[in-house]
């Protein structure tokens, strides 16, 4: 069954879908702290969410894509757990660290086997990724500034609903976390006009200054006014960047790490210092001449465009990103058709650890399925 059967099912006929699958009977094996849960296993939790979906007062207001995108998050929200839970030796307490960011990744992967579309995969990752911050949203230094960041990630009034089904789909007696704390969110979301759309910054430099951490004024007006724009690439070998380049941004000067491996005659799995030191310099000549020019590489993991972005952000730069990704199998099928294909291994490797952009990296992102 693929992605577009089985988002039209109904939702038992989803949990028996689920039901036969290796990361479902895990959590059906997985037991949780009593204090929490106390009705018992992870996937008997997850059950008991998905009800409770179909319960919320504003299921029925909902479209028929965002109810979609609540019933997988339900489904992955708590799938890694049995990745991730560990039992004190003293006290007994299970708990399950970091478990949402794991969780992240497991439903991107389940997904994109599905042949989801990359918009709603995306969409029901991140709600698997931030599932539990409204819960905690008091302990948080800026409240304000938590829901506004968000704002920009997944959808508040989203993140809302589910967190009220979380919250109440468990036992009554482990409901040690009042639904008050949770309002507080929906209602700072609202005063901060971000329940249901994103936060209306002044403009989009003012919204990459404050994820930036540059400027964490809400209401500041910056200048727009940049020495010239980079266009960072990022996607999986074979996903087709240098033709969205080509089709797009054909009169850019392009700093691509595979060009500069072969000029070096460098293989990919040797070390890259050299490789990043020319790429490096060659973008800063760029920048100091204040020409704009497109940045290519896989650049699939966060913290390693953040390296790069953070570069081009000091001379004062817009930031483009474009985060190109088809079907996976057609992806695999493009890989083995160029000159110099990677391992299926090494892709799916890639794949399994791959943090597709946000906005809050870049002044503007784009997401590409490769034929456009």
């Amino acid at each position: 069954m693929n992605w577009e059967q089985l988002k039209n099912q109904t939702l038992d006929d989803i949990v028996a879908w689920a039901e036969t699958k290796p990361w479902c009977q895990a959590m059906a094996d997985c037991a949780q702290d009593a204090e929490w849960h106390s009705e018992g296993d992870v996937w008997t939790h997850t059950k008991m969410v998905c009800t409770e979906l179909t319960r919320l007062d504003e299921w029925s207001d909902l479209s028929a894509h965002q109810r979609t995108s609540l019933i997988f998050t339900a489904l992955f929200h708590d799938a890694a757990k049995p990745l991730t839970s560990q039992v004190d030796p003293d006290t007994g307490r299970i708990t399950s660290p970091k478990h949402a960011v794991k969780g992240e990744h497991l439903v991107r992967a389940v997904l994109r086997e599905l042949a989801c579309d990359l918009k709603t995969r995306e969409e029901i990752a991140r709600l698997v990724r931030y599932h539990g911050r409204p819960a905690f949203l008091l302990e948080r230094t800026e409240p304000t500034h938590e829901v506004v960041r968000l704002s920009w990630l997944v959808e508040n009034r989203l993140l809302y609903l589910f967190a009220l089904a979380d919250t109440r789909g468990r036992n009554t007696d482990s409901m040690t976390r009042p639904e008050e704390n949770l309002n507080y969110w929906k209602l700072l979301s609202e005063e901060s006009d971000c329940y249901d759309k994103q936060y209306p910054f002044a403009n989009d430099h003012a919204r990459f200054l404050f994820f930036q951490q540059r400027h964490p004024n809400l209401h500041y007006v910056p200048h727009e006014e940049f020495s010239c724009q980079v266009t960072v690439m990022a996607g999986l070998p074979g996903s087709g960047k240098d033709s969205w380049l080509s089709r797009n941004r054909g009169d850019l000067p392009v700093v691509g790490l595979d060009d500069i491996r072969g000029e070096l005659n460098v293989d990919p799995t040797d070390n890259q210092g050299h490789v990043v030191q020319l790429a490096r310099e060659r973008c800063r000549e760029h920048l100091r001449a204040g020409r704009s020019f497109a940045f290519n590489a896989t650049n699939t993991m966060k913290q390693t465009r953040g390296r790069w972005i953070d570069l081009f952000t000091d001379y004062n730069a817009r930031i483009e990103i474009v985060y190109v990704e088809p079907l996976f199998n057609d992806l695999l099928k493009q890989n083995k058709s160029r000159a110099n294909p990677v391992p299926e291994q090494v892709i799916r490797k890639l794949a399994a650890k791959c943090e597709p952009p946000t906005w809050a990296e870049g002044h503007s992102v784009n997401f590409s399925t490769g034929d456009s």
